[in-house]
Protein backbone atom coordinates (compact mmCIF):
# COMPACT_ATOMS: atom_id res chain seq x y z
CA UNK A 1 0.00 0.00 0.00
CA UNK A 2 1.41 3.46 -0.43
CA UNK A 3 0.31 6.24 2.08
CA UNK A 4 0.12 9.77 1.17
CA UNK A 5 -0.26 12.52 3.72
CA UNK A 6 -0.77 15.99 2.30
CA UNK A 7 -0.02 19.72 3.83
CA UNK A 8 -3.36 21.22 3.19
CA UNK A 9 -6.92 20.18 3.47
CA UNK A 10 -8.27 21.91 0.16
CA UNK A 11 -5.30 22.87 -2.39
CA UNK A 12 -5.64 21.08 -5.28
CA UNK A 13 -2.50 21.60 -7.15
CA UNK A 14 -1.11 19.86 -3.92
CA UNK A 15 -3.35 16.87 -4.96
CA UNK A 16 -2.65 17.33 -8.20
CA UNK A 17 1.02 17.14 -8.06
CA UNK A 18 1.22 13.92 -5.91
CA UNK A 19 -1.82 12.50 -8.10
CA UNK A 20 0.23 13.30 -11.23
CA UNK A 21 3.27 11.38 -9.95
CA UNK A 22 1.16 8.45 -8.57
CA UNK A 23 -0.13 8.38 -12.66
CA UNK A 24 3.66 8.40 -13.55
CA UNK A 25 4.43 5.18 -11.27
CA UNK A 26 1.17 3.76 -13.01
CA UNK A 27 0.02 2.86 -9.44
CA UNK A 28 -3.62 2.08 -9.37
CA UNK A 29 -6.08 3.62 -6.47
CA UNK A 30 -6.74 0.71 -5.03
CA UNK A 31 -3.30 0.33 -3.40
CA UNK A 32 -3.14 4.34 -2.33
CA UNK A 33 -4.15 5.58 0.87
CA UNK A 34 -4.93 9.09 1.45
CA UNK A 35 -4.24 10.36 4.95
CA UNK A 36 -6.79 13.11 5.77
CA UNK A 37 -4.71 16.48 6.50
CA UNK A 38 -6.90 17.76 9.14
CA UNK A 39 -6.64 14.13 11.24
CA UNK A 40 -3.30 13.95 13.68
CA UNK A 41 -0.64 12.15 11.89
CA UNK A 42 -0.58 8.38 13.16
CA UNK A 43 2.93 7.99 14.86
CA UNK A 44 3.40 4.82 14.12
CA UNK A 45 2.27 4.51 10.97
CA UNK A 46 5.70 4.50 8.30
CA UNK A 47 6.12 7.26 5.53
CA UNK A 48 6.40 6.04 2.30
CA UNK A 49 8.48 7.91 -0.12
CA UNK A 50 6.43 10.78 -1.99
CA UNK A 51 5.50 10.22 -5.41
CA UNK A 52 7.56 11.63 -7.92
CA UNK A 53 6.57 14.38 -9.75
CA UNK A 54 7.47 15.98 -13.14
CA UNK A 55 6.49 18.80 -15.12
CA UNK A 56 5.42 17.00 -18.28
CA UNK A 57 2.25 15.87 -18.94
CA UNK A 58 1.08 13.11 -17.34
CA UNK A 59 -2.42 11.63 -18.33
CA UNK A 60 -5.47 14.16 -19.83
CA UNK A 61 -8.70 15.15 -18.25
CA UNK A 62 -11.58 17.20 -19.47
CA UNK A 63 -11.80 20.85 -18.25
CA UNK A 64 -14.93 20.07 -16.22
CA UNK A 65 -12.82 17.49 -13.96
CA UNK A 66 -11.11 20.46 -12.87
CA UNK A 67 -13.18 22.21 -11.83
CA UNK A 68 -15.60 20.00 -9.98
CA UNK A 69 -12.02 18.99 -8.54
CA UNK A 70 -10.95 22.56 -7.45
CA UNK A 71 -14.69 22.42 -5.82
CA UNK A 72 -14.72 19.14 -4.35
CA UNK A 73 -11.38 19.12 -2.60
CA UNK A 74 -13.12 22.12 -0.63
CA UNK A 75 -15.61 19.06 1.01
CA UNK A 76 -14.77 17.86 5.01
CA UNK A 77 -15.25 13.78 3.49
CA UNK A 78 -11.67 12.72 3.90
CA UNK A 79 -12.55 10.16 1.02
CA UNK A 80 -12.12 13.33 -1.56
CA UNK A 81 -8.75 12.39 -2.30
CA UNK A 82 -9.22 9.19 -2.59
CA UNK A 83 -12.49 10.00 -4.76
CA UNK A 84 -10.60 12.02 -7.17
CA UNK A 85 -7.86 9.81 -7.88
CA UNK A 86 -10.28 6.67 -8.97
CA UNK A 87 -11.90 9.27 -11.34
CA UNK A 88 -8.42 10.39 -12.35
CA UNK A 89 -7.40 7.26 -13.20
CA UNK A 90 -10.76 6.14 -14.90
CA UNK A 91 -10.50 8.71 -16.75
CA UNK A 92 -7.80 7.78 -18.64
CA UNK A 93 -9.46 5.09 -19.98
CA UNK A 94 -12.98 6.55 -20.58
CA UNK A 95 -12.86 10.44 -21.50
CA UNK A 96 -16.22 10.61 -21.46
CA UNK A 97 -16.67 8.97 -17.93
CA UNK A 98 -18.25 12.44 -16.62
CA UNK A 99 -21.24 12.22 -19.07
CA UNK A 100 -22.28 9.22 -16.89
CA UNK A 101 -24.57 10.79 -14.30
CA UNK A 102 -25.39 7.07 -12.96
CA UNK A 103 -21.78 6.18 -12.26
CA UNK A 104 -21.52 6.47 -8.39
CA UNK A 105 -17.85 7.90 -7.77
CA UNK A 106 -18.93 10.79 -11.20
CA UNK A 107 -22.59 11.28 -9.00
CA UNK A 108 -20.12 11.70 -5.47
CA UNK A 109 -17.86 13.99 -7.04
CA UNK A 110 -20.78 16.34 -8.18
CA UNK A 111 -22.85 16.17 -4.97
CA UNK A 112 -19.79 17.21 -3.52
CA UNK A 113 -18.53 20.13 -5.49
CA UNK A 114 -22.56 21.11 -5.11
CA UNK A 115 -22.22 21.03 -1.54
CA UNK A 116 -19.15 23.16 -1.37
CA UNK A 117 -20.68 25.92 -3.67
CA UNK A 118 -23.95 26.08 -0.76
CA UNK A 119 -21.57 26.14 1.94
CA UNK A 120 -19.82 29.24 -0.38
CA UNK A 121 -23.06 31.10 -0.67
CA UNK A 122 -23.90 30.65 2.66
CA UNK A 123 -20.60 32.07 3.91
CA UNK A 124 -20.93 35.36 1.36
CA UNK A 125 -24.96 35.27 3.15
CA UNK A 126 -24.32 35.43 6.84
CA UNK A 127 -20.67 36.94 7.47
CA UNK A 128 -21.10 39.79 9.59
CA UNK A 129 -18.27 41.81 10.59
CA UNK A 130 -17.69 43.84 13.95
CA UNK A 131 -15.28 46.85 14.71
CA UNK A 132 -12.05 46.54 15.53
CA UNK A 133 -9.94 49.75 17.11
CA UNK A 134 -7.87 51.14 14.59
CA UNK A 135 -4.43 53.45 14.88
CA UNK A 136 -4.41 53.97 10.75
CA UNK A 137 -7.45 55.85 10.00
CA UNK A 138 -8.48 53.22 7.93
CA UNK A 139 -11.50 51.13 9.04
CA UNK A 140 -10.85 47.78 10.18
CA UNK A 141 -13.26 45.01 10.83
CA UNK A 142 -13.52 40.93 11.70
CA UNK A 143 -15.77 38.15 11.59
CA UNK A 144 -16.64 34.54 12.87
CA UNK A 145 -17.69 32.30 10.62
CA UNK A 146 -18.10 28.37 10.94
CA UNK A 147 -18.04 26.86 7.26
CA UNK A 148 -19.04 23.56 7.08
CA UNK A 149 -16.42 22.70 4.97
CA UNK A 150 -13.26 24.27 3.63
CA UNK A 151 -14.11 27.28 1.65
CA UNK A 152 -12.39 30.42 3.31
CA UNK A 153 -9.52 30.08 0.48
CA UNK A 154 -12.40 29.35 -2.19
CA UNK A 155 -14.31 32.07 -0.95
CA UNK A 156 -12.01 34.96 0.72
CA UNK A 157 -11.29 36.78 -2.93
CA UNK A 158 -15.74 37.69 -3.14
CA UNK A 159 -14.71 39.66 0.26
CA UNK A 160 -11.98 41.36 -1.71
CA UNK A 161 -13.57 42.88 -4.43
CA UNK A 162 -16.96 43.76 -2.29
CA UNK A 163 -14.77 45.08 0.52
CA UNK A 164 -11.78 46.73 -1.00
CA UNK A 165 -11.92 50.09 0.56
CA UNK A 166 -11.28 48.73 4.32
CA UNK A 167 -8.86 46.39 6.11
CA UNK A 168 -10.71 43.27 7.40
CA UNK A 169 -10.37 39.69 8.94
CA UNK A 170 -12.20 36.41 8.47
CA UNK A 171 -11.45 33.89 11.63
CA UNK A 172 -13.01 29.95 11.14
CA UNK A 173 -11.95 26.95 12.47
CA UNK A 174 -9.33 25.66 10.44
CA UNK A 175 -7.91 28.86 8.91
CA UNK A 176 -8.37 32.80 9.03
CA UNK A 177 -8.32 35.23 5.73
CA UNK A 178 -7.01 39.06 6.00
CA UNK A 179 -7.14 41.97 3.67
CA UNK A 180 -5.16 44.97 4.13
CA UNK A 181 -6.52 46.88 0.99
CA UNK A 182 -3.60 45.19 -1.25
CA UNK A 183 -2.95 42.10 -0.13
CA UNK A 184 -5.24 39.13 1.25
CA UNK A 185 -2.83 37.05 3.43
CA UNK A 186 -4.21 33.82 5.00
CA UNK A 187 -3.23 32.18 8.67
CA UNK A 188 -3.84 29.57 11.23
CA UNK A 189 -7.77 29.48 12.27
CA UNK A 190 -9.10 30.58 15.70
CA UNK A 191 -12.50 30.91 17.96
CA UNK A 192 -14.81 32.84 17.92
CA UNK A 193 -13.59 34.70 21.02
CA UNK A 194 -10.79 36.70 18.28
CA UNK A 195 -13.68 38.71 17.04
CA UNK A 196 -15.58 40.97 19.39
CA UNK A 197 -19.13 39.96 20.33
CA UNK A 198 -20.64 42.91 19.01
CA UNK A 199 -20.95 46.66 17.89
CA UNK A 200 -22.76 49.61 16.82
CA UNK A 201 -23.62 47.97 13.39
CA UNK A 202 -25.69 45.32 15.09
CA UNK A 203 -28.50 47.31 16.35
CA UNK A 204 -28.47 48.58 12.44
CA UNK A 205 -28.90 44.90 11.22
CA UNK A 206 -32.01 44.32 13.60
CA UNK A 207 -33.41 47.21 12.58
CA UNK A 208 -33.28 46.68 9.15
CA UNK A 209 -34.25 42.64 9.32
CA UNK A 210 -37.38 43.35 11.15
CA UNK A 211 -38.45 46.23 8.68
CA UNK A 212 -38.25 43.92 5.80
CA UNK A 213 -40.36 41.19 7.46
CA UNK A 214 -43.03 40.30 6.18
CA UNK A 215 -45.69 38.46 7.97
CA UNK A 216 -47.72 37.87 5.05
CA UNK A 217 -45.26 35.77 3.37
CA UNK A 218 -43.46 34.13 6.35
CA UNK A 219 -42.90 30.36 5.99
CA UNK A 220 -40.60 29.09 8.36
CA UNK A 221 -39.63 26.01 6.82
CA UNK A 222 -38.18 27.57 4.09
CA UNK A 223 -36.91 30.31 5.96
CA UNK A 224 -34.57 27.89 8.44
CA UNK A 225 -33.53 26.20 4.62
CA UNK A 226 -32.12 29.60 3.07
CA UNK A 227 -31.08 30.63 6.45
CA UNK A 228 -30.00 27.17 8.30
CA UNK A 229 -30.40 27.39 12.15
CA UNK A 230 -26.82 26.76 13.13
CA UNK A 231 -25.39 30.32 11.65
CA UNK A 232 -28.34 32.34 13.94
CA UNK A 233 -25.66 32.27 16.64
CA UNK A 234 -23.70 34.80 14.81
CA UNK A 235 -26.36 36.90 13.48
CA UNK A 236 -27.35 39.63 15.09
CA UNK A 237 -30.97 39.76 13.34
CA UNK A 238 -31.04 36.31 14.27
CA UNK A 239 -32.50 37.03 17.77
CA UNK A 240 -35.58 38.54 16.69
CA UNK A 241 -36.57 35.66 14.76
CA UNK A 242 -38.61 33.40 17.35
CA UNK A 243 -40.59 36.80 18.19
CA UNK A 244 -41.21 37.80 14.85
CA UNK A 245 -42.77 34.33 14.32
CA UNK A 246 -44.72 34.50 17.06
CA UNK A 247 -46.40 37.64 15.72
CA UNK A 248 -46.47 36.94 12.38
CA UNK A 249 -50.58 36.61 12.54
CA UNK A 250 -51.31 39.23 14.62
CA UNK A 251 -49.04 41.58 12.43
CA UNK A 252 -50.51 39.88 9.06
CA UNK A 253 -54.71 41.01 10.38
CA UNK A 254 -52.82 44.58 11.42
CA UNK A 255 -51.73 44.63 8.08
CA UNK A 256 -54.80 43.59 6.61
CA UNK A 257 -57.08 45.90 8.73
CA UNK A 258 -55.00 49.17 7.19
CA UNK A 259 -55.05 47.75 4.00
CA UNK A 260 -56.49 50.68 1.47
CA UNK A 261 -59.87 49.55 -0.33
CA UNK A 262 -58.16 50.10 -3.81
CA UNK A 263 -58.22 47.28 -6.85
CA UNK A 264 -55.30 45.09 -6.81
CA UNK A 265 -52.98 46.83 -9.30
CA UNK A 266 -53.22 44.10 -11.85
CA UNK A 267 -56.27 44.67 -12.42
CA UNK A 268 -55.60 48.15 -13.30
CA UNK A 269 -52.92 47.49 -15.61
CA UNK A 270 -54.87 45.01 -17.18
CA UNK A 271 -57.88 47.32 -17.62
CA UNK A 272 -55.16 50.28 -18.87
CA UNK A 273 -53.85 48.42 -21.79
CA UNK A 274 -57.68 47.42 -22.87
CA UNK A 275 -57.84 50.69 -23.53
CA UNK A 276 -54.97 51.28 -24.87
CA UNK A 277 -54.84 48.99 -27.60
CA UNK A 278 -58.31 50.35 -28.85
CA UNK A 279 -57.25 53.74 -30.25
CA UNK A 280 -53.83 52.08 -31.36
CA UNK A 281 -55.31 49.47 -33.79
CA UNK A 282 -57.10 51.96 -35.73
CA UNK A 283 -54.48 54.47 -36.06
CA UNK A 284 -51.72 52.31 -36.96
CA UNK A 285 -51.83 50.99 -40.89
CA UNK A 286 -48.03 50.70 -42.12
CA UNK A 287 -44.94 48.33 -40.59
CA UNK A 288 -43.57 51.89 -40.37
CA UNK A 289 -45.85 53.23 -38.36
CA UNK A 290 -46.00 49.85 -35.93
CA UNK A 291 -42.01 49.92 -35.66
CA UNK A 292 -41.99 53.55 -34.40
CA UNK A 293 -45.29 52.73 -32.02
CA UNK A 294 -43.82 49.92 -30.56
CA UNK A 295 -41.10 51.45 -29.08
CA UNK A 296 -43.05 52.94 -26.27
CA UNK A 297 -44.85 50.00 -25.73
CA UNK A 298 -45.42 49.38 -21.33
CA UNK A 299 -47.97 46.65 -22.39
CA UNK A 300 -45.81 44.42 -20.09
CA UNK A 301 -42.91 44.70 -17.42
CA UNK A 302 -40.92 43.72 -20.23
CA UNK A 303 -39.66 46.53 -21.80
CA UNK A 304 -38.41 47.57 -18.27
CA UNK A 305 -35.04 45.78 -18.88
CA UNK A 306 -35.05 45.09 -22.50
CA UNK A 307 -32.85 47.18 -24.08
CA UNK A 308 -35.74 47.90 -26.79
CA UNK A 309 -38.10 46.51 -28.88
CA UNK A 310 -37.20 43.90 -32.22
CA UNK A 311 -39.96 44.12 -34.75
CA UNK A 312 -40.16 42.39 -37.36
CA UNK A 313 -38.37 42.71 -40.63
CA UNK A 314 -39.10 41.48 -44.10
CA UNK A 315 -41.39 42.46 -47.12
CA UNK A 316 -44.23 44.57 -46.24
CA UNK A 317 -46.14 41.60 -48.96
CA UNK A 318 -44.15 39.05 -48.04
CA UNK A 319 -46.24 35.71 -48.58
CA UNK A 320 -44.70 33.40 -45.85
CA UNK A 321 -43.96 35.19 -41.99
CA UNK A 322 -42.14 33.22 -39.69
CA UNK A 323 -42.71 34.19 -35.80
CA UNK A 324 -40.08 32.46 -33.62
CA UNK A 325 -40.58 32.85 -29.65
CA UNK A 326 -38.79 36.37 -27.94
CA UNK A 327 -35.67 38.40 -28.85
CA UNK A 328 -32.28 37.00 -28.27
CA UNK A 329 -29.36 38.56 -26.24
CA UNK A 330 -27.74 39.90 -29.59
CA UNK A 331 -31.34 41.11 -31.00
CA UNK A 332 -32.18 42.83 -28.21
CA UNK A 333 -28.73 45.00 -28.85
CA UNK A 334 -28.89 45.23 -32.64
CA UNK A 335 -32.93 45.90 -32.75
CA UNK A 336 -32.98 42.86 -35.50
CA UNK A 337 -34.77 39.82 -35.61
CA UNK A 338 -32.82 36.37 -35.59
CA UNK A 339 -29.01 37.82 -35.85
CA UNK A 340 -27.93 35.75 -33.10
CA UNK A 341 -26.86 32.29 -32.89
CA UNK A 342 -30.34 30.38 -33.72
CA UNK A 343 -30.78 33.09 -36.18
CA UNK A 344 -27.52 31.31 -38.19
CA UNK A 345 -29.00 28.22 -37.69
CA UNK A 346 -32.14 29.27 -39.05
CA UNK A 347 -30.07 31.26 -42.42
CA UNK A 348 -28.57 28.35 -42.58
CA UNK A 349 -31.83 25.71 -42.68
CA UNK A 350 -33.86 28.65 -45.26
CA UNK A 351 -30.58 28.70 -48.03
CA UNK A 352 -30.53 25.10 -48.24
CA UNK A 353 -34.25 24.37 -48.79
CA UNK A 354 -34.18 27.45 -50.86
CA UNK A 355 -35.84 29.75 -49.23
CA UNK A 356 -34.43 33.23 -49.75
CA UNK A 357 -35.09 35.11 -46.10
CA UNK A 358 -34.70 38.31 -48.00
CA UNK A 359 -38.03 37.46 -49.55
CA UNK A 360 -40.32 36.64 -46.06
CA UNK A 361 -41.07 38.66 -42.83
CA UNK A 362 -39.25 37.12 -39.80
CA UNK A 363 -40.95 38.37 -36.25
CA UNK A 364 -41.23 37.37 -33.29
CA UNK A 365 -44.26 36.92 -30.53
CA UNK A 366 -42.64 38.83 -27.73
CA UNK A 367 -41.02 41.59 -28.71
CA UNK A 368 -38.85 42.17 -25.27
CA UNK A 369 -35.95 40.18 -24.49
CA UNK A 370 -36.83 38.31 -20.81
CA UNK A 371 -33.69 37.39 -19.24
CA UNK A 372 -31.96 36.91 -15.93
CA UNK A 373 -28.75 38.93 -15.48
CA UNK A 374 -25.95 36.27 -13.91
CA UNK A 375 -22.35 38.59 -13.46
CA UNK A 376 -22.22 39.79 -17.26
CA UNK A 377 -24.36 37.50 -18.79
CA UNK A 378 -28.04 37.70 -19.69
CA UNK A 379 -29.67 34.50 -19.54
CA UNK A 380 -32.88 33.75 -21.94
CA UNK A 381 -36.71 33.29 -19.99
CA UNK A 382 -39.56 31.72 -21.14
CA UNK A 383 -41.60 34.13 -21.43
CA UNK A 384 -45.31 33.74 -19.65
CA UNK A 385 -48.84 33.45 -21.03
CA UNK A 386 -49.10 37.10 -19.95
CA UNK A 387 -46.32 38.14 -21.60
CA UNK A 388 -47.37 36.91 -24.41
CA UNK A 389 -50.75 37.55 -24.84
CA UNK A 390 -49.64 41.51 -23.98
CA UNK A 391 -47.63 41.32 -26.80
CA UNK A 392 -50.42 39.50 -29.33
CA UNK A 393 -51.71 43.39 -30.12
CA UNK A 394 -48.04 43.67 -32.10
CA UNK A 395 -48.43 40.41 -33.51
CA UNK A 396 -51.88 40.67 -34.88
CA UNK A 397 -51.01 43.84 -36.45
CA UNK A 398 -48.05 42.59 -38.54
CA UNK A 399 -50.26 39.61 -39.61
CA UNK A 400 -53.11 42.18 -40.80
CA UNK A 401 -50.45 44.46 -42.45
CA UNK A 402 -48.28 41.99 -43.98
CA UNK A 403 -51.32 39.90 -45.12
CA UNK A 404 -49.16 36.39 -45.24
CA UNK A 405 -50.85 32.98 -47.15
CA UNK A 406 -48.29 31.26 -44.55
CA UNK A 407 -47.44 31.51 -41.11
CA UNK A 408 -44.73 29.63 -39.72
CA UNK A 409 -44.77 29.23 -36.01
CA UNK A 410 -41.52 28.26 -34.43
CA UNK A 411 -41.72 27.30 -30.67
CA UNK A 412 -44.36 26.70 -28.28
CA UNK A 413 -44.44 30.63 -27.76
CA UNK A 414 -44.79 31.73 -30.66
CA UNK A 415 -47.91 28.84 -31.06
CA UNK A 416 -49.19 30.34 -28.53
CA UNK A 417 -48.81 33.98 -29.92
CA UNK A 418 -50.27 32.66 -33.09
CA UNK A 419 -52.86 30.62 -32.35
CA UNK A 420 -54.17 32.84 -28.96
CA UNK A 421 -53.94 29.81 -27.08
CA UNK A 422 -51.41 26.85 -25.67
CA UNK A 423 -51.39 23.80 -28.16
CA UNK A 424 -48.43 21.48 -27.99
CA UNK A 425 -46.13 21.63 -31.18
CA UNK A 426 -45.64 17.54 -31.49
CA UNK A 427 -49.28 17.30 -31.98
CA UNK A 428 -49.52 19.66 -34.74
CA UNK A 429 -46.30 19.61 -36.49
CA UNK A 430 -46.01 17.60 -40.34
CA UNK A 431 -49.68 18.74 -41.30
CA UNK A 432 -50.50 22.30 -42.65
CA UNK A 433 -53.32 24.01 -40.82
CA UNK A 434 -56.07 26.21 -42.07
CA UNK A 435 -56.65 29.16 -39.90
CA UNK A 436 -59.60 31.13 -39.61
CA UNK A 437 -58.65 33.74 -42.02
CA UNK A 438 -57.64 31.04 -44.62
CA UNK A 439 -53.93 31.56 -43.51
CA UNK A 440 -51.82 28.03 -43.89
CA UNK A 441 -49.93 27.61 -40.37
CA UNK A 442 -46.91 25.14 -40.18
CA UNK A 443 -45.75 24.58 -36.97
CA UNK A 444 -41.99 23.62 -35.72
CA UNK A 445 -39.44 23.92 -33.72
CA UNK A 446 -37.57 26.84 -32.61
CA UNK A 447 -33.91 26.72 -34.08
CA UNK A 448 -32.75 27.37 -30.66
CA UNK A 449 -33.51 24.20 -29.57
CA UNK A 450 -31.03 22.85 -32.33
CA UNK A 451 -28.56 24.67 -30.39
CA UNK A 452 -29.40 23.14 -26.87
CA UNK A 453 -28.90 19.52 -27.80
CA UNK A 454 -26.07 17.83 -26.26
CA UNK A 455 -26.16 14.63 -28.43
CA UNK A 456 -24.67 15.30 -31.37
CA UNK A 457 -26.96 12.38 -33.69
CA UNK A 458 -29.77 13.54 -31.65
CA UNK A 459 -28.95 16.71 -32.75
CA UNK A 460 -28.27 15.78 -36.50
CA UNK A 461 -32.10 13.91 -36.42
CA UNK A 462 -33.85 16.93 -35.08
CA UNK A 463 -31.64 19.67 -37.87
CA UNK A 464 -32.64 17.03 -40.48
CA UNK A 465 -36.71 17.25 -39.19
CA UNK A 466 -36.55 21.04 -38.80
CA UNK A 467 -35.53 21.15 -42.70
CA UNK A 468 -38.08 18.84 -43.74
CA UNK A 469 -40.18 21.14 -41.94
CA UNK A 470 -39.05 24.08 -44.16
CA UNK A 471 -39.34 22.14 -47.58
CA UNK A 472 -43.04 21.92 -46.84
CA UNK A 473 -42.97 25.72 -46.45
CA UNK A 474 -41.15 25.98 -49.49
CA UNK A 475 -43.69 24.19 -51.26
CA UNK A 476 -46.51 25.78 -49.73
CA UNK A 477 -44.61 29.17 -50.98
CA UNK A 478 -45.00 28.05 -54.28
CA UNK A 479 -48.26 26.56 -54.75
CA UNK A 480 -49.58 29.97 -53.31
CA UNK A 481 -47.53 32.24 -55.26
CA UNK A 482 -49.25 29.78 -58.72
Amino acid sequence: MRSIRLEAVNDFAEWRAAARGLLLGGIPPDVVVWADPAAPADLFAEDDEPPAVTQRAVGTVPPQFIALGEAAICHHDPDRFALLYRLLWRLQKDKHLLEARSDPDVGKLERKASAVRRDAHKMTAFVRFRTLASQTGRERFAAWFEPEHYILERTAPFFVRRFAGMDWAIVTPYRSAAWDGETLRFGPGGSKADVPAEDALEDAWRTYFSSVFNPARLKVAMMKSEMPVKYWRNLPEAELIPELIRTAEARKDDMIARMATLPPARHLRQSARAELGKPEAAAITSLPQARAAIEGCTRCPLHEHATQAVFGEGPPAAEVMFVGEQPGDQEDLSGKPFVGPAGLVFDRAMKKVGLDRREVYVTNAVKHFKFTPRGKRRIHNKPDAGEIEACRFWLDLERQVVAPRVIVAMGATALRGVLGKSATISSLRGTPIALEDGTMLVVTVHPSYLLRLPDRDQAAVELERFEADLKLVARLAERVGR
